[in-house]
């Protein structure tokens, strides 16, 4: 089935368009926020290349023992690093248990929140809809009983330091239209998941390879129906506009309906709506230099 992005459909009429229809010692925000030195870390995660390293990496967070754990300084959420092994690896992962559920919840900056929701639920949801878009910036994530506890453990990515980091050093990736290619997939990502920290470059991480990882998506899925930010989206991937295409209600309902309601998958699909709208918009706009493989 012929996409609305791929090549052959770019020079369609939009009305057509629319009918066919981015620390050596641990990672950030939750996974620890820390001050690195004059370059990137070494001993950086590699991207995580294939659906079977996931499930490798899923299988280990659910079933290695924990050998340790510690309190995380930062973070409202109250998380726990755990060193888990299995006899032969030991891996570290992040610890959430957080489930919270409030009416109206007062920020200081900002309206009120209402119906607002803090949980481990959200990580899964988001690492389940990262696998589905293909992405491989949410670090594997799945959910865990310790204990009289359940929350989610999440691999902690050895290596890395914060995009705020990398910012303050004024470090710089040596592929620009790579580095940039992946900012606009994590700022889709972002309005897709409707997350209310989405401009927090701490809970972005990077590599030495210059690789770029979402973190704390705790607070996101929530029930708007509009996009938070559209004019971040400036420039999209085929593939990544393919795979929304790709998903439907029951899809979500499978892969995600253990972490969301279908309140929430209601609105996610109505988002990424707006998103596909948005792009041939653009591309009827500014013409196809604003899609990229």
């Amino acid at each position: 089935m012929s996409s609305r992005f791929s090549p052959a459909a770019r020079s369609a009429p939009v009305v057509a368009v629319l009918a066919a229809l981015a620390l050596a010692n641990g990672c950030a925000s939750h996974q620890q926020k820390r001050r690195a030195g004059n370059e990137l870390p070494s001993g950086s995660p590699a991207r995580f290349t294939s659906g079977a390293e996931q499930q490798s990496l899923e299988a280990f967070l659910r079933t290695a023992d924990v050998t340790d754990r510690e309190t995380v300084p930062q973070g409202v959420t109250r998380p726990q690093r755990l060193t888990l092994s299995d006899g032969t690896t030991t891996r570290r992962a992040l610890w959430k248990t957080l489930d919270e559920n409030v009416p109206i919840q007062e920020f200081r900056r900002g309206r009120p929140e209402l119906r607002f929701k803090d949980s481990y639920r959200h990580e899964i949801a988001a690492y389940e809809l990262d696998k589905l878009l293909g992405l491989r910036m949410v670090p594997p994530t799945v959910e865990r009983h310790l204990g009289r506890q359940t929350g989610c453990l999440q691999l902690w990515l050895e290596g890395c330091i914060t995009e705020a980091d990398r910012l303050t050093r004024g470090l710089h990736a040596p592929d620009a239209e790579r580095w940039n290619r992946q900012m606009y997939e994590v700022r889709l990502f972002h309005q897709l998941i409707d997350d209310p920290d989405a401009r927090n470059v701490s809970n972005l991480l990077v590599d030495a390879d210059f690789n770029l990882y979402v973190i704390d998506s705790s607070r996101a899925f929530r029930y708007h129906h509009e996009l938070g930010d559209a004019g971040s989206l400036r420039r999209f991937s085929r593939r990544l506009l393919e795979r929304l295409e790709a998903l439907t209600p029951q899809l979500l309902e499978d892969r995600l309906g253990r972490w969301l309601t279908g309140e929430q998958t209601d609105a996610l699909l109505a988002r990424r709506d707006l998103i596909l709208a948005l792009a041939a918009r653009r591309v009827e706009d500014e013409g196809p230099r604003v899609l990229y493989p």
